[in-house]
């Protein structure tokens, strides 16, 4: 199990690993003009202050973002990410990080719409300040697991699910799969991405030999290790499963995680694993 609350770990490295690619996917996603509807099913507060003392409690933005917020020169891969992260911080001055739904509307059109998920009480009041004069954005303090369903398939046809738990319990993992399997069925041709930590017990290994099994034609595995095992931390990395990827992903990859990796990592690899 893992103990994580998004506002004590904005911007450490699972954090740029997965709006990195988030962004990217975005990014990609507005090249055509056909609307498309994103769903966040573990949303957060939206958007964090670095400099408040829940941040600083465990600083973790220093694994993260702030090793590579003052890099000039970037791979293609993390321009989009770089783009959002340049609006809400002025003056080279890194104050607020950018959750993924303050993500996704960077790059959300007028005809685009997105539905966020939060459970929390403090972060959900967060998240419908956030964004309550945008109505393009539903924001529902409802169980993300048990209500994607109800979404899909969009009017759209087009989509973006994140699906990005605490795992704060072990049955998150089992809730994951059973969303996956659902929402698949009703929405085969949206993109999703799962993230999922890297911890010395393996705790995710189970969930990705299901995914695995389930033989789905499109899929890219990335992960992103910043310690080994013996080093005594909880969180060594995080990784992706990311289903219908952009065809654009994985080349871009081939430059951007191993740039990633020496950024960000202590010790060890970035790697496609599939």
């Amino acid at each position: 199990m893992l103990s994580y609350r998004h506002a004590f770990h904005a911007g450490n490295h699972g954090d740029v690993l997965k709006h990195t690619i988030l962004a990217k996917t975005l990014d990609y996603l507005i090249q055509k003009d056909r609307p498309f509807m994103y769903v966040d099913t573990h949303a957060g507060a939206g958007q964090y202050d670095l400099n408040h003392n829940v941040a600083n409690k465990i600083n973790d933005k220093a694994t993260g973002v702030e090793k590579i917020w003052h890099e000039k020169v970037l791979p293609s891969l993390l321009q989009p990410y770089f783009n959002v992260l340049r609006k809400y911080n002025f003056n080279q001055k890194l104050h607020l990080y950018p959750g993924s739904s303050l993500i996704a509307q960077y790059f959300m059109r007028s005809h685009d719409r997105a539905v966020c998920y939060e459970l929390h009480p403090n972060d959900y009041r967060k998240l419908v300040k956030t964004f309550i004069v945008d109505r393009r954005f539903q924001i529902l303090q409802k169980d993300g697991f048990k209500e994607l369903c109800s979404h899909l398939p969009p009017k759209e046809r087009r989509g973006l699910i994140l699906i990005d738990p605490s795992y704060e319990q072990i049955a998150e993992y089992k809730s994951v799969l059973i969303s996956i399997k659902k929402a698949m069925r009703l929405f085969p041709t949206a993109i999703y991405i799962i993230w999922y930590p890297l911890l010395s017990n393996q705790c995710a290994m189970p969930l990705l030999r299901q995914l695995t099994a389930l033989s789905i034609p499109k899929t890219l595995r990335i992960e992103l290790n910043v310690t080994d095992s013996n080093s005594g931390i909880g969180l060594l990395g995080s990784g992706l499963w990311i289903i219908n990827p952009p065809w654009v992903l994985e080349e871009e990859l081939k430059e951007g995680l191993p740039w990633l990796t020496q950024k960000l990592t202590v010790k060890i690899y970035g790697s496609i694993l599939s």
